[in-house]
């Protein structure tokens, strides 16, 4: 069956999905830079205000996940996507603009509101497109947004920065978001069934491969009994765990560069980029190797174990061994980002399509939580402190909380797996 199946959705939908999602990330993630790079001392921000506004975006993500990803999983994830794209190109683009703090929270808070649904929107999306045995790669295109994105970022947002200033950065960051969703638009489909660039052969070989997976899975009444079911509940903590790791890195990793002695912004923008290559790297392998092995778990909880340690170990080094620090700071970004795909393949094969919508939202909204707690928390222990010992010491107790349940609830693959057949 596998071999029937139309390769031409890995070209048309994949490309449109990766850029779509790498739009999104790219207004959560140039906020540290613009903190870096002047906007605290234009605005009169104050440390602690610096770290509310850094944290916010994540709790309007929170609130509204699980209504996106109901919406997306019963009507419609393709409107919901432009609508979402136009706004957040808009919110993105006015944070420039802004003259004082009051604004910019509001801002920052409806930026999280308008993006809260697109991730598990696309993950539905892709679960309507893509099998068990290639749905770990498709979740990785998707996700590899994330990454990419904060790579070119890094280094354009230094150059922007240090040439227009932070203001500038901002809007001509957010423009292009209004403009993509159009191109979304015209590009995507809901499902194969809709696709007029397949054959009515291949749309329904697609199809019923997806529906035949669904049917050794029982399905639950409704999202109330999915939302109690052991399974869910530490899905949802081993995601905030690790979510609170990850966000804790990103949007502060360019503030403890830029402490380092003589570090100017492009300098800062090189620097902040060099973990996201090497996350693109483990990302794709780890993809790869998971769909083509069937295990996920083994793919997952190693990664976000090594992460633990060398944020740890990033502490002892200190900054009087800025370079030392800094390559731990490189191989724990990387395996900080390696799993998603597995992860998220992971969920879709043991949760039921009834209430898999739901549910990535809620796991996904418990991750958004956990980004929220991480930005704020890393911000307030680094202003309280004034070093950022304490932070990276809370990130890697996280991670290894994550590393313990992804152990006990990510199931092994069975001794004779349906993707060893099929390869």
């Amino acid at each position: 069956m596998k071999s029937q199946l139309a390769k031409a959705r890995w070209y048309r939908i994949i490309p449109v999905v990766f850029v779509t999602y790498s739009l999104a990330y790219l207004d959560r993630a140039n906020f540290g830079f613009a903190v870096a790079g002047g906007m605290a001392d234009d605005l009169h921000i104050t440390p602690n205000t610096s770290t509310l506004l850094s944290s916010l975006f994540f709790l309007g993500y929170f609130f509204f996940q699980i209504p996106g990803a109901h919406y997306a999983a019963t009507r419609t994830a393709k409107k919901l996507i432009f609508i979402s794209l136009i706004l957040w190109g808009a919110l993105a683009a006015a944070t420039g603009m802004v003259n004082d703090t009051t604004t910019l929270i509001v801002i920052r808070f409806m930026l999280g509101v308008v993006e809260s649904a697109v991730m598990p929107a696309m993950l539905i999306l892709l679960s309507q497109w893509f099998t068990k045995e290639e749905r770990s790669r498709a979740n990785t295109f998707l996700i590899l947004g994330n990454p990419v994105t904060v790579l070119w970022m890094s280094v354009l947002s230094g150059y922007l920065i240090e040439s227009m200033g932070w203001r500038w950065m901002f809007i001509i960051q957010g423009a292009p978001g209004i403009i993509w969703a159009f191109i979304w638009w015209k590009l995507i489909d809901e499902r194969p069934m809709n696709a007029t660039w397949l054959s009515d052969e291949e749309k329904l070989a697609v199809e019923e491969k997806l529906k035949a997976e669904q049917a050794g899975i029982k399905p639950v009444k409704n999202y109330a009994e999915a939302f109690k079911s052991r399974k869910v509940v530490l899905l949802c903590l081993q995601y905030l765990f690790w979510s609170l790791g990850v966000y804790g890195f990103v949007m502060w990793l360019p503030s403890i560069i830029k402490a380092a002695p003589n570090m100017d912004m492009v300098a800062t923008g090189w620097l902040s980029s060099v973990p996201y290559v090497f996350a693109v790297i483990g990302m794709l392998s780890a993809s790869y190797f998971s769909d083509k092995t069937g295990n996920r778990k083994v793919f997952i909880w190693p990664f976000l174990l090594t992460a633990a340690i060398c944020l740890y170990a990033a502490v002892w080094a200190g900054t009087d061994r800025f370079w030392v620090a800094y390559v731990l700071l490189v191989i724990a970004g990387a395996a900080l980002y390696t799993p998603y795909g597995p992860f998220f393949a992971a969920i879709a094969e043991i949760l039921p399509k009834n209430v898999a919508g739901g549910a990535i939202g809620l796991i996904n909204s418990l991750g958004a939580l956990g980004s929220f707690i991480g930005s704020y928390l890393v911000g307030y222990l680094n202003t309280e402190t004034g070093n950022f010992n304490a932070s990276y010491t809370l990130m890697s107790a996280a991670l290894v909380l994550a590393t313990v349940i992804t152990i006990a609830v990510i199931p092994a693959p069975k001794v004779l797996h349906p993707v060893s057949e099929a390869v």
